[in-house]
């Protein structure tokens, strides 16, 4: 199953289009950038050798998937990311609703 551009909409928040540059542009937060300039640069470097524009493809999708979350809460991408470099450092990471209370909150039983 893959992410469909409705699964992203918020008010006032347009998605992005579906193309590096406006997908780039669409990442606002340091460490997004930083990991799509990096991998942009090592798919490059793979479709050079290979010759198959399936993984600039699936490069371009998984990152269009980050900007459009980024578009919806630009400030929830960065509390990822800081709760993600508590984890690594071994700090304690608060701890956010269980999947049963989300889906129990969207009226989904379990």
């Amino acid at each position: 199953m893959t992410a469909q551009p409705q699964d992203f909409i918020s008010v006032g928040a347009p998605l992005p289009e579906k193309n590096l540059r406006a997908i780039r542009a669409a990442l606002v937060v340091p460490e997004d950038r930083e990991a799509f300039d990096a991998g942009l640069k090592a798919v490059l470097d793979d479709v050079r050798v290979s010759l198959d524009l399936g993984a600039l493809n699936t490069f371009v999708h998984r990152w269009w998937i980050s900007a459009c979350d980024t578009a919806k809460d630009p400030e929830g991408r960065r509390q990822m990311h800081v709760r993600a470099q508590q984890a690594l450092a071994g700090e304690p990471v608060p701890q956010g609703r269980s999947w049963r209370e989300i889906l129990a909150a969207r009226g989904i039983d379990v």
